[in-house]
């Protein structure tokens, strides 16, 4: 479920963003699909992330 969600957020967020570049730029249109390939990178990318940082607690040193 968690998968589903990281991907639900990370679609939105690269939609809006997309959107607000594409808007700010001169000349330049709003592909959904291009917002929706960038968007599985950057969910691939957060969980890749995610399973390499380790989910215990700090040791002091």
């Amino acid at each position: 479920m968690r998968y589903f969600w990281t991907f639900f957020w990370a679609f939105l967020l690269v939609q809006m963003v997309s959107y607000v570049v594409s808007s700010m730029t001169e000349g330049a249109e709003f592909d959904f699909v291009t917002g929706a390939i960038v968007s599985l990178g950057v969910s691939v990318l957060i969980i890749a992330v995610t399973a390499v940082l380790p989910s215990g607690p700090a040791e002091k040193h």
